[in-house]
């Protein structure tokens, strides 16, 4: 390893941006997870006012100290449950705090790249743009409370929490391009790309089946309320089912996907690092889903499955971007771009 000090000030910057970049993945990650944990346990309106806690900055610890009409107060203003739980309470409250330390993260990411854009202005794009969506999301946190917890507005916020995680990883795998620029993918198995996209479309029909499937587990929770979880499976749609069997499929695409790397690049190749990394989230996904399914959606498990499934969208997407830098800088494309450059409406 390269001492930093031995480093061109590009290159410092470009180390001491990524470290930041992933730091604060790391996060966002952890908040996904934490946001989870709160859908998963019924504690979305554990404060059921935005940006306060049951008016206060710092929420109550026990009932008494709340107005003795604080839920009649509450359900003029529209909300269902109201109920004071100090658990629930600070279960979301912990969720918010999180929420307000990547905001600061994201900007400091912001920051540290704005020496970058003289190296590659898109990385500084990218980040202010990952800035601006938490803003966003923190004005969409704040309608998902004032819906009562609806569950397209929860999706919405859910879908948004990955686009961040995309950007991030954008501007990420843009600071590694001169890493995999030292990873040549010559020799890699024609047919790699096409299974790359199948793969990755695999993976989107699965979210988007998976997100149908959150949503109908609310609409069940409110149905039948959460003593009758073990019969939840019962009253689950058709989609539910093909969700749960299309796993299968999308793991053994995976592990397709990771037999031509290592036939063509070896194990050490990062690319087939990534995909292996890739198959053990996908594992994880489906035992925990299969947990779900067949032990009653005990609520324990839905936040690891939810992260699992978070953690695989973002793993391919830095999959694809890593393959286009390296396949963009191997010397076969070079000289394919140098010949496509050379016409004779340029000679």
């Amino acid at each position: 390893m390269v001492s930093p000090i031995f480093l061109s000030e590009n290159e410092q910057s470009l180390l001491r941006y990524r470290r930041i970049a992933i730091i604060t993945l790391v996060a966002v990650y952890f908040l996904i997870l934490v946001g989870a944990s709160v859908r998963a346990s019924g504690a979305g309106m554990g404060c059921p006012d935005w940006p306060t806690c049951f008016g206060q900055w710092i929420p109550p610890t026990h009932e008494s100290q709340l107005p003795s009409n604080y839920q009649d107060i509450y359900a003029d203003l529209g909300y269902a449950e109201t109920r004071f739980n100090v658990l629930k309470t600070w279960t979301e409250y912990t969720n918010r705090l999180v929420g307000v330390t990547i905001g600061f993260l994201i900007f400091l990411t912001a920051i540290f790249s704005i020496p970058l854009r003289r190296i590659n202005n898109s990385i500084f794009v990218a980040s202010v743009a990952a800035f601006f969506m938490v803003g966003f999301q923190g004005w969409l946190g704040a309608k998902v409370v004032s819906s009562n917890l609806q569950p397209g507005m929860i999706t919405i916020h859910m879908l948004m929490a990955l686009a961040i995680v995309g950007t991030l990883l954008f501007s990420l795998a843009e600071a590694r391009r001169g890493v995999m620029v030292k990873q040549p993918i010559t020799g890699i198995d024609s047919r790699f790309q096409l299974c790359l996209y199948i793969v990755l479309g695999m993976t989107v029909l699965q979210v988007v089946l998976g997100t149908q499937v959150r949503e109908m587990t609310d609409l069940i929770r409110e149905a039948q309320g959460e003593a009758l979880r073990s019969t939840w499976i019962e009253a689950m749609p058709w989609f539910f089912f093909v969700h749960r069997s299309f796993s299968a499929l999308v793991l053994i695409a995976n592990l397709w996907l990771a037999r031509l790397l290592i036939n063509s690049l070896g194990w050490q190749h990062a690319l087939t690092r990534l995909t292996f990394a890739m198959i053990m989230v996908i594992c994880l996904a489906v035992l925990s889903g299969a947990t779900l399914g067949h032990l009653g959606m005990p609520a324990f498990i839905q936040p690891t499955h939810l992260l699992s499934a978070s953690l695989l969208f973002g793993m391919q997407f830095l999959l694809w971007l890593s393959y286009r830098h390296s396949r963009d800088s191997s010397p076969e494309q070079r000289d394919s771009n140098v010949a496509s450059q050379v016409s004779p409406l340029n000679i």
